[in-house]
């Protein structure tokens, strides 16, 4: 082993089947109480616990430092199963895994050892980045502001997802003193943070996407992260948390449509067989819905490869070949979310073809996987990835690296 890698050793990927073996027990315990959260709306908080327990949380940490050791299309590949399970559980960790992301593109530290030790250990870290009310794009109500030896954060966020569960939540705010955007690595369970289950989309319900509300809250100084140090491939990473839970919800709704044809008694006088699962019509249906979710899942995963490059450039001293893997991942992964959001919303609706009128029933909760792949589908709105991809295309415009939503001047 060289110097190099005893002082930053990287995870470029295990076995994937061992790494998967470890889980899937998990992944199933969770599928099992899937349709009972949803209809109640209980939160996964023993989902992600029982997930902890395990180490989920510590795939990406290198192997040196007691993680995984995974590489990114491995993890997203683990989330495509664990959203196969219950896709609310890997948006609840989007936050967490883009904050051990950012870690693990952090220069080698004491203070980032300690990160990898808190992921190892169990950590979970949930997210707050949007400003709540009627505020100007790119403006930053929640402040940080010095205080003594630590610092104090005040404001309120929405679409804080995960943060209901974690134990700490990463918090974009501004710096009272200087003006500066700054990740402000808070805790979650202390005076001053206040969690609200108050997400009401039709989809995606158990996320834990609320409102969280900091009043002087405690940040310790080596917590607070210049946001410009921010790892470069955020964009695309978040996007693909998105598609992993995409590919995800079309594997179940495979999986659902499957089980009721072959289980279904009743048939039509004018259908083509005297069981469901061999009339032709309907197997052509479930075979055009396991066609529209394997080329999703395949888009999703190719979507992976070039954020994985982009992490290892990171530490390759070349800028340009850095610069061009993470155009590359911003590039891919919008690629894959115009198609994926498009080819899994249809499967989800077209699995009733194969199906009856008592398939709709509440009790069997099959509409979920519409819901929610539609409600995956609204974020970072896939009219303007497009448009994006194309700018690119055509003119080899660079895409964003960040993205923001806020109020618009004022119409006149």
């Amino acid at each position: 082993m060289t110097e190099q890698h005893v002082i930053n050793p990287l995870s470029l990927g295990v076995d994937y089947p061992a790494l998967a073996a470890r889980f899937r027990p998990i992944f199933q315990r969770i599928a099992d109480g899937a349709v009972a959260r949803e209809q109640s709306r209980e939160l996964p908080h023993a989902p992600i616990q029982w997930l902890k327990e395990a180490g989920f949380g510590a795939v990406r940490v290198p192997v040196e430092y007691g993680g995984g050791g995974a590489s990114l299309p491995q993890l997203f590949e683990l989330l495509i199963e664990l959203a196969e399970a219950d896709s609310n559980v890997p948006q609840a960790l989007r936050g967490h895994f883009a904050f051990v992301e950012d870690r693990l593109n952090a220069a080698p530290s004491a203070g980032r050892d300690l990160w990898f030790k808190r992921f190892v250990d169990g950590d979970i870290v949930g997210c707050a980045w949007t400003e709540v009310g009627a505020i100007a794009i790119g403006d930053v109500i929640t402040k940080v502001s010095p205080d003594g030896d630590q610092w104090t954060l005040n404001g309120e966020k929405f679409y804080s997802t995960g943060s209901i569960f974690a134990d700490w939540i990463d918090v974009y705010a501004q710096r009272s003193d200087t003006g500066g955007d700054v990740i402000a690595a808070t805790r979650a369970r202390q005076p001053g943070v206040e969690h609200s289950d108050d997400w009401d989309g039709f989809g995606q319900r158990t996320t834990g996407s609320g409102t969280s509300r900091f009043t002087n809250a405690v940040v310790e100084a080596e917590n607070i992260i210049d946001f410009a140090t921010r790892f470069k491939y955020q964009t695309a990473f978040y996007q693909l948390v998105l598609l992993a839970s995409l590919a995800g919800i079309g594997r179940a709704a495979l999986r659902d449509v499957a089980h009721q044809v072959r289980s279904r008694q009743r048939i039509y006088s004018h259908g083509n067989a005297s069981h469901v699962s061999q009339d032709s019509q309907v197997q052509q249906v479930v075979g055009e819905v396991a066609a529209l979710v394997y080329a999703a899942e395949a888009s999703a995963l190719k979507a992976t490869l070039p954020a994985q490059r982009a992490y290892v450039a990171r530490f390759g001293g070349d800028e340009g070949l850095e610069r061009e893997a993470n155009v590359a991942a911003e590039i891919e992964s919008a690629t894959a979310q115009v198609v994926v959001s498009g080819l899994i919303q249809r499967a989800t609706s077209e699995l009733f073809n194969a199906l009856g009128a008592s398939d709709v029933r509440q009790g069997k909760a099959l509409d979920r996987h519409w819901r929610n792949a539609r409600t995956v589908s609204s974020h970072n709105p896939v009219i303007y990835k497009a448009r994006i991809v194309g700018d690119w295309v055509v003119n080899g415009a660079e895409p964003p690296f960040v993205w923001q939503i806020g109020n618009g001047p004022a119409k006149t």
